[in-house]
């Protein structure tokens, strides 16, 4: 602790040529909303499976390797998705997404936000939560409804994203 001041003076000059500069966390998690990154332990959770998450691509069954919880992922194997995770946002500049407002489609509740805040760059309100339906939850199921999110105990209408609102491809992040 003695040689945070040094360290973060030393990160700083060594950070100057590509114009590093301080952020606060607020400014990380607009950024962690935009690209679509998951928070632990409000996003992804025990009790959610990699496939449920939007992560079934950085699980890899096809390989020898073992891993805690390989032996339960290949028993769910290619069960239909009972709940997926999905982003949304809303055109309501004045609205505030914080996490936990409920996830209506089609004026029925399908889940919750699990973590919201303003995306600066992209200029919207974003929030995250899981879609859930009893008989699978497809992406038919997902982008055929009309979403809206109660907000302070109103209904505001709300547009579903199943891609990162900021660089989807990744093209940025790998530049």
């Amino acid at each position: 602790i003695a040689a945070t001041g040094e360290i973060f003076h030393a990160l700083m000059a060594a950070g100057e040529e590509h114009s590093i500069r301080p952020v606060g966390y607020r400014a990380l998690e607009s950024l962690r909303l935009e690209k679509g990154y998951r928070a632990w332990g409000s996003d992804i959770t025990p009790n959610d499976t990699p496939q449920e998450a939007g992560l079934g691509w950085a699980v890899k069954l096809r390989k020898n390797t073992d891993f805690l919880g390989r032996r339960a992922l290949e028993e769910i194997g290619g069960a239909v998705l009972k709940k997926r995770f999905a982003g949304f946002t809303v055109d309501d500049c004045e609205i505030v997404l914080l996490g936990r407002e409920t996830i209506l489609r089609n004026s029925e509740p399908v889940g919750y936000l699990t973590s919201g805040g303003y995306g600066y760059t992209v200029g919207k309100n974003i929030g995250y939560g899981y879609v859930r339906n009893a008989d699978g939850v497809s992406d038919d199921f997902l982008t055929c409804g009309d979403y809206e999110l109660v907000v302070a105990m109103e209904r505001t209408p709300a547009k579903i994203h199943l891609e990162p609102l900021y660089d989807p491809a990744g093209e940025r992040i790998r530049a």
